[in-house]
């Protein structure tokens, strides 16, 4: 399989890690945390997918090398603090999420294979990269998870890491497999966003 550089343009790559922070900064700031609580919810939710994938495929923990990512979420969580909640109300962030979410997953999903994961391992590590962060806020604030929610989230996560993951493995150029496998995972979510669009759930016993 051939090297593919992981690594988003720091500009946009900052801003994937500060929507996610926000997410978690203000789920503590509506239940009306300290600030302490906001930061590390804002830290958590941030990092918390990649943390994960770093370690179960062996590679560094990228933010405790990185002198940026840790500011950009206590930044963030200032903001939150000292903003009114109702400011971030609406469907902006959650299409911001969206986005982050498409590119979280490509990105983890190259990075594992990178790192010598096997195809659908690989895949698995894309989408716990766009997801387990949400998924510990969730758990955190005694919210349900995304993954206890019929809602396509990480159906959308799971889309962008595999046509990633077919992308690298069928020899595409790197460019066009982010441009198709980001797009592709961000539809799918943003039309979840826009139509109420889940899956279907079991039905139980009749």
């Amino acid at each position: 399989m051939p090297p593919v550089d992981p690594v988003l343009p720091p500009a946009l790559d900052l801003a994937g890690i500060a929507v996610f922070a926000l997410t978690g900064a203000l789920v503590a700031a509506r239940l009306r945390q300290t600030f302490v609580t906001v930061a590390f919810f804002a830290l958590v939710t941030g990092v918390g997918g990649g943390s994960l994938r770093d370690l179960l495929i062996g590679a560094p923990v990228f933010w405790v090398h990185d002198r940026t990512v840790a500011p950009v979420c206590l930044a963030v969580a200032l903001l939150a603090w000292f903003t009114p909640v109702r400011w971030w109300e609406g469907r902006l962030l959650e299409w911001a999420d969206a986005l982050g979410l498409a590119m979280y997953s490509v990105l983890g999903t190259i990075k594992a294979l990178t790192w010598d994961a096997p195809v659908i391992p690989a895949v698995l590590m894309g989408v716990v990269t766009g997801c387990v962060g949400g998924i510990i806020r969730d758990v955190l604030a005694g919210q349900p998870s995304i993954l206890m929610r019929p809602e396509l989230y990480v159906t959308a996560a799971a889309l962008a890491a595999g046509l990633a993951a077919a992308g690298i493995s069928v020899g595409l150029a790197p460019s066009l497999t982010w441009a198709i496998a980001v797009a592709a995972g961000f539809a799918l979510r943003g039309a979840a966003i826009h139509w109420s669009l889940g899956l279907p759930v079991h039905r139980g016993k009749d």
